[in-house]
Order: structure tokens, then C-alpha cells, then sequence
């Protein structure tokens, strides 16, 4: 532990000199490059460094605190933070896929990083400046324009790209220099920086990842979704709240703008006036003087596109003043305008000369909102309105611009916030996690060495899973726990050669007591269980069944077939050692034995709880006459509903009786028994079971011979 933490401290002190002496450098070089007005950027040497060296979130963090200082001098540079952190996610990528050590892989990577920067560059300069940020680049991507026809935004990106393959080269070129001048020890221990146990090889990580696959779902893909939704969704949140706001606050603002511009305006109209200046129009005396103090006030007022006054009457508005712009032409003095469907409402209101509140329209004028503002006469009265519009198209176009703008800020954070995440998330979670996973697999998985048991918990031991937090508890009590059961599994083995020996004692005596009892099953038992333990080799070398066969199946199989016919017991001795053919009567007695096996073994199984080798000695004892078209006894169970055991059973106890002598007849020969055998394939016994027995001749031949020897 002590030696992992030095380390992890180390690589930690290393990375964050790293990181600040990359933002020192990226900062530097960009000043530089700016205040000489040079076509480069030069602010991502520190970032293509600390990525190579210490991974994704040095390399995003360098990138962003950069874009935050640069903005000091270039407020253009914070909007091009998303630039440098895919620079980042780039130069961690290829150097944790060894890409840069392969053919043209340093090639391939100056070109991605040239296209990062150049083609979302030049989208990002359009978005903000309406065209290139260097008029060099301008005027190259105009002449390419001239000479090959193509677009102007298209002759751009192809100059920035260029543009983009000098500055990235530069930087790659500089900052790989510096990481070959590194030391090799500093180098590792900035790699390993984020460990939190120890490190695990890049084929461990890989035996990990395929199998987090086979799993469907892995902690890495959840936490990362997870990540990935509430970075998005708190950068979703923080951008809707930041344009929300900015619109509401502007179009307060100008609203409050168009209201003083209107009240303004009505304090310069001459009210007692109005009928001569709709009437002469510019003749009219001061009405020159009072249509410049009205453009004045326009021009004064952010915001505000259309400034006039006009007089209200049942049949329409009538023009008084009305003010050119760029998009329309000023209506003359007496023009009448017809009521907007929006000021309906409030034309009651306006009849009565009273203010009303503004109102927003898209009818002749577009989509604005106006404040009116009574202009009162000497007595009081209303004799016409100012009216000032405020463009609601310019308000949203000034909107989704400033959208644009906190998305690309925003855009940078949010890697950042993500990258974070997933880093901590794969050091702190996945990779411990993980590794506690596949030892504790391993150690789980059963092994007839203790010695490899002990290797199993060694290898624990030494992952120095070292968290701080619940992760090492957890590793803490597994490595107690496989510690623990490794020597538990030492006694538990000790008394399981113990247990098997009588087990192996009590199946002896029960086949015995079988045999005894009849007459001519001359080495029945022996036989059958050699030819049981032939039918389940073969069923495993042809792959038949593998999730079955397992060795411990084999085994136990093996082992209980001696007392497939235990129920044979409670068969009277007359009906047992009968020398001629049994009577239907007595053949329903004989078919008992089955049913008899099973209802001793359950009995037995009761008495020793949990799983064990008495199961397929029940399933033995209870269906071996059972056949696979159906027709069998005592259920009539057919096909691979009958129990494996009991299927290899059949083919070994039939055969056995058909080559072996009886009281009521002499054995068949060898031929003979093996035909019956294979017509016998699909209908009383299992195919495969037929097939790896007839395979398997030179060892059933060899079983005859010893036995018959005997």
C-alpha cells in the first residue's frame, strides 16, 4: 500500500506541474501570437502535452483554463474552447491506442487535428464574426474563390485547414520533443496518476472490457449514460436559464426603451399643431424642427426600430410623424393605416385618449411590440399617440446569436464536467470494481488445487485497491472473505476424502445387497458403471450436452450407477430369480423396482440435505426403463424430458443384460446385442447416447473381456 500511494502521489505532483506550466505556455505563445497580429493560434502545445502524458482530463483541463485566461486579451477565445478539448480527446486517443507508433499515425494525426481546427473553426467564425477571423485568410479564400469557383465558405475551411496543419504542427512537433526529453520514470508515474490500486495491464483491461460485453450492461456504460445525461442536462439547464433570462432582461429593457422613447416623443409634439402638420406635412412651421428631435430620440433609444405619431379616429390611424428607415419608407403626413388585429382589444381605451400597455404584433409593421404615449393638448385632452416599435426579430436574432455564443462556452465545460466524471468514475469505481470482479470470478470458480485456491487470493491481495471510501471496504472484506474460505476449503477437503470414502462404502453395500439377492446378474453393476462412465466420455468429447456434463456430474453418476437397481430389494425372490419367462402379474411386479429405487433414495437424500450424488442415483433408479419415444415405465416420460442419467443408464443396462447370461436365457452375441443397440437409437434409447457407445467399441469390447474373464 505504502508503495502505491508514493506513487500515485508522485504522478499526481507531476501531472498538476504539467497542467499549469501547459496553460503558462498555451497562454504565452497566444499573446504572442496576438498582439503581433500573427495567422496562429499557438495555444495548444500545453494541451497536446499534458493529453500525451497524463491522459483525457489533464489534456481538457489544460484546454479550458487556457480558453479562460486567452479571453483576457481575445474575448473570441473563450467561444473556442470546444477547439482545444477535442485537440485533447484526439492527442489521449491516439496516444493510448500506440496510433502514433504505427505508419503514417503522426500523419494521420496532424490531419485530425488540422480538421478539428479548421472546419469547426470556420463554422465557429461564421457563427460569431460573420465571416474569417484573419483578413489574410479572407483574402486567400477569396482568390481561391475567383480561380476554382468554388463557395466562399468552402474556400475558407480548405484555407484554415492549412492554416490549422501549420499551427497543429507546430504544436505536435514542439510538444512531443518535450515528452521525449521527459524521463521514463516521471512519464509512468504521470500515466498511472489517476490509479488507485495497482495498475492493471492493457490485456487485463481488455479481458475486463469483453467481460463487461458478455454481462449486456456494465458499470462503465451506466455510469457513463448517467454522466453523460447530467453533464447534458445541467449544460442544457444552465444554457435554457441563460438565454431565458437574457431575453426576458432585454425585452424588459427594450420595452422600457420603446415606453421612454414614446413619452419623449410626445413631450417634443406641438399637440395644439397636430391638424396643421397632418394637414401641410413639412410646410407646416416647426414640423422640420420637431421630425429631427424625433429621430434623435430613435437614434438614442437601443432597441427601437420605428418611431411615429399618429391620431387615432373610429375609421383608422392617421399619420402625424412617421420616420424613414432602412427597410421601410416614411408614410406621408394624412395617411391612414388600418387598425392591427392585436390593438382590437385596446381601441376602446385609445378611443378615450387613455395609455394603454405595450403591445406585441405581427401584421404590417412585423413582429413588434409598441408603447403608445398620449399626446395631451393645453386642456388636457388627447389629441394623437407616439408610438415606438421595438423589432422582436432583431431582439430573437440578437438572442439566438447570444445562444450561440453560451453554447459554445458551455460546449467546452461540459466535456470538461464529463471528462471528470468518467475519469473518476473508471478510477475510483470501474477499474477497482472490476478487478475485485474477475479475481473474485476466479477465485469462485471451482478448483481441485488448494494450492491455486491460494494463488486465487494472493492475487487479490495484491490489486492494493486503495479508494479511501465504501470501494475499499468493499476489496477489504472480499480479500478477509477469499481468505478466510481458502483455508475453510482446506478442512472442508480434508473431510470431504472422508465423506466420499464412506459414501463410496454405502454405495458398495447396497449393490451388494442387490447382487446378492439375484442370481445371475454376474458383475452387473460393475459392468454397467463402466459402461455408464464410456457413454458420458463420449457424450463430452462430441461437445453433446456440455452444460450438463460437467466433471462433477461425471462423477457423481459414475458413482451412484451401482444403485440403479436398488429397488429390486423389495422384489420377492420367487419373481426375482424366476428361471422361465415372468407372467404379466409378475412382470408388473418386477416394473416396481423402479419406483421402489426411487422412494429408498429419496428417503436417503432427506437424510443427507442439499445437492449430492444421491439425486442422479434417484434419477438412475427411477427412470432407466424409461424410453425416448415415450413407451417406457413407470411414467412414460420420453425424450430429454427423461433425466440425462437415466438415458445413459438405459443404453448401459440393456446391453449388459442382452450380452450377459440370465436364468431364463443364454447371452447374445456381441453383434447381435450391438444391432439390437442401434435399432433400439431414437426410439427406446437417446441417439447420442447410441452413437458415442458404438464409437466406443474397443472399450466396451475391453469391459466384456475383463469381466468375462472374472
Amino acid at each position: 500500500m505504502g508503495q502505491l500511494s508514493k506513487g500515485n502521489n508522485r504522478g499526481s505532483i507531476y501531472v498538476t506541474i504539467a497542467v499549469i506550466l501547459g496553460i503558462a505556455v498555451n497562454v504565452g505563445l497566444s499573446f504572442v501570437a496576438f498582439f503581433f497580429g500573427l495567422p496562429l493560434y499557438l495555444d495548444t502545445i500545453g494541451t497536446i502535452l499534458t493529453a500525451a502524458l497524463g491522459g483525457l482530463f489533464p489534456g481538457v483541463l489544460t484546454a479550458v483554463v487556457t480558453s479562460v485566461f486567452c479571453s483576457l486579451f481575445n474575448h473570441y477565445s473563450i467561444y473556442y474552447t470546444l477547439i482545444g478539448v477535442l485537440v485533447s480527446c484526439a492527442t489521449s486517443w491516439f496516444v493510448s491506442a500506440n496510433i502514433l507508433k504505427k505508419p503514417l499515425g503522426m500523419t494521420g494525426y496532424i490531419s485530425l487535428l488540422s480538421f478539428l481546427g479548421g472546419v469547426p473553426g470556420t463554422v465557429f467564425q461564421w457563427l460569431l464574426l460573420g465571416g474569417p477571423q484573419f483578413q489574410s485568410v479572407a483574402d486567400t479564400s477569396e482568390l481561391i474563390k475567383e480561380t476554382t469557383g468554388i463557395s466562399y465558405i468552402l474556400s475558407t475551411m480548405v484555407v484554415n485547414f492549412g492554416l490549422n496543419a501549420v499551427d497543429k504542427g507546430i504544436a505536435v512537433l514542439i510538444a512531443f520533443l518535450i515528452v521525449r526529453m521527459i524521463p521514463e520514470e516521471v512519464k509512468t508515474a504521470m500515466r498511472n496518476f489517476g490509479w488507485h490500486q495497482v495498475p492493471i495491464s492493457p490485456k487485463e483491461m481488455k479481458a475486463l472490457s469483453k467481460r463487461n460485453k458478455n454481462r449486456g450492461h456494465s458499470l462503465e456504460k451506466r455510469m457513463t449514460m448517467l454522466l453523460l445525461f447530467a453533464a447534458a442536462s445541467l449544460t442544457a439547464v444552465m444554457c435554457w436559464i441563460s438565454i431565458t433570462i437574457y431575453y426576458d432582461n432585454t425585452k424588459k429593457e427594450y420595452t422600457k426603451n420603446a415606453a421612454n422613447a414614446a413619452r419623449f416623443a410626445a413631450g417634443v409634439i406641438d399637440a395644439d399643431r397636430i391638424g396643421e402638420y397632418m394637414r401641410l406635412g413639412d410646410d407646416a412651421e416647426g414640423y422640420m424642427e420637431t421630425r429631427n428631435l424625433l429621430y434623435r430620440i430613435r437614434d438614442n433609444s437601443p432597441g427601437v426600430k420605428y418611431l411615429y405619431v399618429i391620431k387615432i379616429e373610429h375609421d383608422g390611424c392617421y399619420v402625424v410623424f412617421d420616420l424613414d428607415t432602412m427597410d421601410d419608407p416614411a408614410l406621408a403626413p394624412g395617411d391612414k393605416i388600418e387598425f392591427e388585429e392585436a390593438f382590437l382589444p385596446y381601441l376602446p381605451t385609445l378611443f378615450e385618449g387613455k395609455e394603454i400597455p405595450p403591445v406585441e404584433s405581427d401584421d404590417i409593421s412585423g413582429w413588434v411590440l409598441t408603447a403608445y404615449h398620449p399626446v395631451k393638448d393645453r386642456n388636457g385632452n388627447t389629441v394623437c399617440y407616439a408610438a415606438a416599435d421595438v423589432s422582436m426579430e432583431f431582439l430573437s436574432g440578437f438572442t439566438t446569436d447570444f445562444f450561440i455564443k453560451t453554447v459554445l462556452i458551455f460546449s467546452g465545460f461540459f466535456i470538461l464536467v464529463l471528462g471528470y466524471g468518467l475519469w473518476s468514475t473508471r478510477y475510483f469505481l470501474y477499474y477497482p470494481i472490476g478487478s475485485m470482479t474477475a479475481y473474485a470470478d476466479d477465485f469462485v470458480q471451482e478448483s481441485d488445487n488448494q494450492k491455486d485456491l491460494e494463488k486465487k487470493v494472493k492475487a487479490i491481495k495484491d490489486l492494493e485497491i486503495r479508494t479511501d471510501d465504501e470501494v475499499e471496504s468493499l476489496y477489504q472484506a472480499i480479500y478477509k472473505m477469499a481468505s478466510g474460505m481458502s483455508e475453510q476449503m482446506r478442512a472442508v477437503r480434508y473431510y470431504a476424502e472422508a465423506t466420499s470414502q464412506m459414501q463410496n462404502g454405502l454405495i458398495i453395500t447396497m449393490a451388494d445387497m442387490v447382487e446378492n439377492r439375484d442370481s445371475d446378474t454376474g458383475a452387473h453393476v460393475q459392468k454397467t458403471s463402466a459402461y455408464v462412465r464410456i457413454i458420458l466420455d463420449g457424450l463430452k468429447k462430441k461437445g453433446y450436452y456440455e452444460e450438463k456434463l460437467t466433471d462433477k456430474y461425471i462423477s457423481d453418476v459414475e458413482m451412484s450407477a451401482p444403485l440403479h437397481d436398488v429397488g429390486k430389494i423389495h422384489i420377492p425372490d420367487a419373481v426375482l430369480n424366476k428361471p422361465g419367462k415372468l407372467t404379466p402379474e409378475e412382470y408388473e411386479i418386477m416394473k416396481t423396482h423402479t419406483t421402489a429405487g426411487k422412494q429408498i433414495l429419496e428417503k436417503a437424500i432427506l437424510t443427507v440435505q442439499g445437492e449430492n450424488y444421491l439425486k442422479e442415483a434417484r434419477n438412475m433408479a427411477a427412470y432407466h426403463h424409461e424410453r425416448w419415444d415415450g413407451k417406457g415405465y413407470p411414467e412414460g416420460l420420453s425424450r430429454e424430458v427423461i433425466p440425462l442419467s437415466a438415458r445413459v443408464m438405459a443404453v448401459a443396462d440393456v446391453f449388459d443384460a442382452l450380452s450377459s447370461p440370465r436364468v431364463y436365457k443364454p447371452p447374445f452375441p456381441l453383434e447381435k446385442a450391438l444391432d439390437m443397440i442401434r435399432e433400439g437409437a431414437g426410439t427406446q434409447f437417446d441417439p447420442k447416447c447410441v452413437e458415442v457407445f458404438m464409437d466406443a467399441l474397443p472399450d466396451v469390447k475391453a469391459v466384456l473381456k475383463k469381466y468375462n474373464e472374472e
